[in-house]
């Protein structure tokens, strides 16, 4: 693990040597842009310094961390700490001007008080990100419709014979309220329906602890982001759709979500940098869709702060 970044995952490899150096008229400190009078621009140089931390959202979090290693292997000067937490930490800390980016899976209208607060902040979508229910690998339900994911996630259904699978207890495993997962999931899922009070299934503050849970948990639901998906616990179809980023682009799947990193408004040089860094054919074109999420260019639709989502 770099020494300098602070994340879920461990990273191996080495701080670049010496500061690198990037162009005045476009830090971003990532590798190529795929321009070749970027080579030839004879513009003064500068290198990079400063200190950025990324809090918020932990189904943003694999990505941040991959692009901040290669951000730092170009830019020596500069230290990035990620951080989770939830979105609705990442809103609250950026709007405090505690931290130089706040991670949310959800637009900030949605988390923030005082709106006066969004004239503070700047929105950089970096990405999609897909999402959707995980289960036990032992549970053999494979698909399940909205209504039935409805009926789980408020209490009503809690034995899986009741959706077709065999008699076993289901255990729900939530994230935390100011998880912008878990207001994502809801939004898709429960719409207007609100949680009974006498139901109250466990929480977890992180994707990554969630998804332990229900690996080791006979029973177990739960939901996370695509770039969590892996062999140990199962992904279900929703209403006979699979979970492809494919399905996620023309909305055939509905749950899903802006990866947004805010910054102020009028960030430093180094965050702005970085956020380019996130902008850029490094990420854009490879990084992204090789850590499990989608590009914005690639989606057919899109979404306003509402939810409401309409073909571009």
């Amino acid at each position: 693990m770099q020494g300098n970044l602070m994340s879920r995952r461990n990273f191996v490899g080495a701080a670049a040597a010496t500061a690198a150096t990037v162009a005045a008229f476009s830090l971003t400190g990532c590798g190529s842009n795929g321009s070749s009078d970027a080579k030839e621009d004879k513009a003064e140089t500068k290198a990079l310094s400063g200190t950025i931390t990324a809090v918020g959202s932990t189904a943003l979090q694999p990505l941040c961390e991959a692009a901040a290693e290669q951000f730092m292997e170009k830019n020596s000067g500069v230290q990035i700490t990620v951080q989770g937490g939830g979105s609705g930490q990442g809103i609250t800390q950026i709007t405090q001007g505690a931290v130089q980016i706040g991670n949310s899976d959800v637009f900030a209208e949605a988390k923030v008080k005082d709106t006066a607060d969004l004239e503070k902040i700047a929105d950089n979508k970096v990405c999609i990100v897909g999402m959707g229910p995980i289960v036990n690998k032992d549970v053999t339900v494979d698909d399940l419709t909205i209504d039935q994911l409805k009926s789980i996630f408020t209490g009503e259904v809690t034995n899986w014979k009741e959706v077709g699978g065999a008699d076993a207890a289901i255990t729900v495993i939530n994230r935390a309220s100011g998880s912008g997962t878990r207001a994502t999931f809801e939004a898709a899922v429960l719409g207007d329906t609100k949680i009974p009070d006498t139901f109250k299934p466990q929480e977890q503050d992180s994707s990554g602890t969630a998804a332990k849970m229900v690996a080791s948990t006979p029973g177990a639901i739960s939901y996370l982001a695509f770039s969590y998906y892996d062999d140990t616990v199962k992904a279900l179809k929703v209403g006979g759709v699979e979970p492809k980023e494919t399905n996620v682009e023309d909305n055939s799947w509905t749950i899903w979500a802006y990866e947004h990193m805010y910054t102020a408004a009028d960030p430093d040089e180094a965050t702005k940098a970085f956020i380019e860094c996130m902008m850029s054919d490094d990420v854009q074109g490879e990084l992204v869709e090789a850590q499990g999420y989608i590009p914005v260019s690639g989606m057919k639709v899109e979404k306003d702060a509402s939810g409401k989502a309409t073909k571009k």
